[in-house]
């Protein structure tokens, strides 16, 4: 997080919260939703400011209840997940692939899955106070993995298990999922809103 969105929190502490306004779409593009996007369901327009994409990137995270947003000085902005929290692109050079995430940072899995919808995605590993994240790989690079032989033609009925070959010598486990059960298993809310506020019961 920005040293000035630090500064902003601790002066404005209690700034409502944003909803509705940002999304992040299927191929990692940031969009903004104005009301008439928000009334249509659709995901906005692209945000093509460099440096605002820049600031998006480095104030992303995600709240206790798995809401993601952008912390935008003293608010907190929720974000809209097409799909997933991650976005993925591939990089696969002299036998060593590298993922790297819509913000810019390394991607390391430890597991591939194909969704009931023929998407492909990467699990990481969960560190300590943190879960496994989940990411979607970005379409325009699917090719690579065939041109890679990376994905077997078919996938080994249970409880054989398949594999996805990730580089020269290291494989990963692969998995078919339901695109449907993977918020819940990965602790996301693909469509963040408020909480109801608190009642608190009086005596008569």
């Amino acid at each position: 997080m920005d040293e000035i969105v630090k500064q902003a929190l601790a002066k404005w502490p209690n700034v409502p919260h944003c909803f509705g306004w940002l999304a992040l779409d299927r191929r990692g593009v940031w969009r903004m939703r104005d009301e008439a996007a928000q009334r249509a369901g659709h995901l906005g327009e692209p945000i093509r400011h460099t440096a605002l994409n820049g600031f998006i990137n480095r104030n992303y995270g995600r709240d206790d209840s798995g809401q993601w947003y952008f912390q935008n000085g003293p608010q907190r902005v929720y974000v809209e997940l097409a799909y997933t929290p991650f976005v993925l692109r591939l990089d696969w050079r002299d036998e060593t692939p590298t993922l790297t995430d819509q913000t810019g940072e390394p991607f390391e899995p430890v597991a591939c899955l194909l969704d009931d919808e023929g998407n492909v995605l990467f699990e990481s590993a969960a560190t300590a106070g943190a879960s496994a994240h989940i990411g979607v790989l970005h379409d325009h690079d699917l090719g690579l993995l065939a041109e890679h032989d990376a994905l077997p033609d078919e996938l080994p009925a249970p409880p054989h298990e398949a594999r996805l070959r990730w580089g020269a010598i290291r494989t990963l486990p692969l998995r078919a999922v339901a695109r449907a059960s993977l918020p819940a298993r990965y602790g996301y809310e693909p469509h963040p809103a408020a909480k109801p506020p608190q009642t608190i019961d009086t005596p008569e």
